[in-house]
């Protein structure tokens, strides 16, 4: 249960990245057809619409997470082989992240811009839109843990695990705008320290990527259920 873990703080460090949160009040106020400065003196913003933006990136996500563990039981009788592969990959995107190797081709974003629609299939359709236009940019992070679904044993594990970096990505993003005010003010700190975040996430993505070549993310899980019980509820 160990990557349903690794998967929601990816999520969170997501949205730490450098294309999600110092973007967020943009985001919110384009999803909610409000200005910034009409979002910040309003007491209450609608998180209908930006619930539902969640809910398309969320979509893409997990679809990528199913096709993802689909692939890899093609290959099951090669199993371990794709187990190390898997692996490898992990360490490579977090030694990216981390700032030791430069993939050029991961720094950068597709910015997606559409007329705003009312109705709340739109967010949706954003939420989807974005989810693709992040994927270069958060490609690291995301592609981790796509290879980590790629070795799960069941299509619905995958799913699972993608659901829970969606979730990391996702209730950070509600709650900002939820509490738009105090955001404003704590992003300006989390921004100082940024790189500091990143250098953390990506080290800890690295740890991931060993334990996944050795084979030991599985008994690292076995030693949290032996203490912590209740997490057998997660899967």
């Amino acid at each position: 249960m160990i990557d349903i873990f690794v998967a929601f703080g990816a999520g969170l460090i997501s949205f730490l990245s450098p294309c999600v949160l110092p973007l967020i009040p943009g985001y919110i106020a384009y999803i909610s057809g409000s200005s910034l400065n009409e979002l910040l003196e309003k007491q209450n913003v609608n998180l209908l619409p930006i619930v539902f933006f969640t809910l398309g990136f969320s979509i893409v996500f997990i679809i990528f997470g199913a096709a993802a563990t689909f692939l890899g039981q093609l290959f099951l009788e090669n199993s371990n082989h794709l187990r190390i592969v898997a692996g490898i990959i992990i360490i490579i995107f977090s030694l990216h992240i981390i700032g030791i190797l430069k993939l050029n081709f991961l720094n950068f974003e597709k910015r997606i811009y559409s007329e705003k629609k009312q109705g709340l299939f739109s967010p949706i359709l954003v939420g989807m839109a974005f989810a693709f236009g992040w994927t270069p940019c958060i490609g690291p992070i995301l592609g981790s843990i796509l290879a980590l679904a790629s070795t799960e044993e069941s299509i619905n594990k995958g799913i699972l695990l993608l659901l829970f970096y969606s979730l990391g990505l996702a209730i950070p993003f509600i709650l900002s705008g939820y509490l738009i005010q105090k955001f404003m003010i704590v992003s300006k700190n989390l921004k100082k320290n940024m790189n500091l975040i990143t250098k953390i996430g990506g080290g800890l993505l690295l740890i991931t990527g060993i334990l996944v070549i050795t084979n030991q993310l599985q008994v690292l899980g076995f030693y949290l259920l032996e203490y912590l019980p209740f997490l057998q509820k997660f899967g």
